[in-house]
């Protein structure tokens, strides 16, 4: 099963590829993707069922959460990629 986290990872590197190393704007999750993440961070530091805190960046890109969000990354040039089909 892929997870959001590297998801998230492989759409940046898609970015990356495409635009010449650059970054994106930034990640913006729904809160339910947030908490994903989260779940996926705790698994992969050994934190499960702890209190994980969300970081600013993921990869050096910057995480927004937003309620009205299906969960994007952010393009460089403005355009929206969904995380998930």
């Amino acid at each position: 099963m892929t997870t959001l986290y590297l998801t998230m990872t492989e759409k940046l590197s898609e970015h990356w590829k495409a635009h010449h190393n650059v970054y994106p704007r930034k990640f913006v999750l729904s809160p339910a993707l947030r908490d994903e993440y989260l779940k996926c961070l705790g698994w992969m530091t050994g934190n499960q069922g702890r209190t994980v805190t969300l970081p600013e960046k993921h990869m050096g890109v910057r995480i927004e959460v937003d309620e009205s969000s299906p969960g994007v990354m952010v393009a460089a040039d403005g355009t929206e990629v969904l995380l998930r089909q």
